[in-house]
């Protein structure tokens, strides 16, 4: 697909928009799970996830070769539109972004905050991204898909930066929506030479890309209703879907109640906020604890945007979710 010399370009482009994130080693982490532990901080990018490094890597190139576009459209659930936003406002284009209704109220505050046009369709992302591609057409917008090889060449950048600064990582946990942060994750891997495996995560209640890794094929689903809505894909991408199956070991499914352990678990052991789909690779550690032990394990916190009312109702009751844990008093 690409080769080092493209991603080091890439990176670069990051770069001039954004400095590298953390890429930080936690004890009571590594306590929690009985291993070494290296959390790469995705949260601390000016978007608060991964994506904005696709969006930027994406929206340069169509502005070196395709100077007269009218203007981006694009459907997410949240931080793919973030990205294509911030990188639009960047290079001087305007954007449309289609989004479910009762979709995250705060990211969708931080895309018109970052100049988005914003418009609310269907009952989740597949409705979503059907009305953009109709308004595309209708329009002349250049419609941003929420898979192509150059948001994954931009969101490789991160797994480029977490292997070099820790080439000897035995394991890689990321989580899976439509495919672009594993795809990265592997493309990195792939290009560096190294051995490093790489788990993907989903969702219990959005399985389409583990039931389609086990069956070779993709396979979709009638609802993807987890509260991780970075996760909530019922269709999987064919050409992520065969990158995924190449690359990857295999795939963990996580519970909402998983999830929400694990959020509070970063909470407690760094301080940081993670969002659904960024607590997800940590959730899946926790149930992998077994097979992990003693190694060296990346866990990608893609992103921290969770609205507060969530976060609350996820991790903030007497009992944590899932744990049994009871808050102090």
């Amino acid at each position: 697909m690409f080769d080092l010399g493209q991603l080091e370009r890439a990176l670069a482009v990051v770069g001039h928009a954004m400095p590298p994130t953390p890429a930080h080693g936690w004890p009571l982490l590594s306590q929690r799970l009985g291993a070494s532990i290296v959390v790469k901080h995705e949260n601390h990018t000016p978007t608060g996830a991964f994506k904005v490094r696709g969006g930027l890597v994406y929206v340069d190139r169509l502005k070196r070769e395709r100077a007269g576009v009218a203007g981006l459209i694009s459907a997410t659930r949240g931080n793919h539109g973030q990205s294509i936003a911030f990188a639009a406002g960047r290079y001087g284009l305007s954007v449309t972004i289609v989004v479910p209704h009762g979709n995250s109220v705060e990211k969708n505050r931080a895309m018109r905050a970052f100049g988005a046009d914003l418009v609310e369709h269907g009952d989740d992302f597949q409705d979503a991204r059907e009305e953009a591609a109709r308004r595309a057409a209708a329009l002349g917008f250049e419609m941003v898909p929420s898979f192509h090889p150059d948001l994954v060449l931009g969101v490789a950048t991160y797994a480029l930066e977490l292997l070099r600064k820790a080439p000897d990582l035995d394991v890689i946990y990321v989580p899976i929506g439509l495919g672009s942060g594993i795809c990265g994750c592997i493309l990195a891997r792939d290009l560096l030479g190294l051995k490093t495996e790489i788990v993907g995560v989903q969702s219990t209640l959005a399985p389409s890309y583990a039931l389609s890794f086990a069956a070779g094929k993709v396979m979709t689903t009638a609802t993807c209703d987890t509260l991780a809505d970075g996760m909530a894909t019922r269709i999987p991408d064919p050409d992520a879907l065969a990158i995924v199956c190449k690359g990857a070991s295999h795939i963990v499914q996580v519970s909402d109640d998983e999830v929400g352990a694990a959020i509070r678990a970063y909470w407690t052991d760094t301080h940081n906020l993670a969002e659904g789909a960024g607590a997800a690779p940590l959730a899946a550690a926790l149930q992998e604890k077994h097979r992990i032990q003693g190694k060296r394990v990346g866990l990608i916190l893609s992103g921290g945007n969770i609205d507060f009312d969530l976060f609350r109702r996820w991790v903030g009751s007497d009992v944590a979710a899932g744990t049994g844990e009871r808050e102090p008093a």
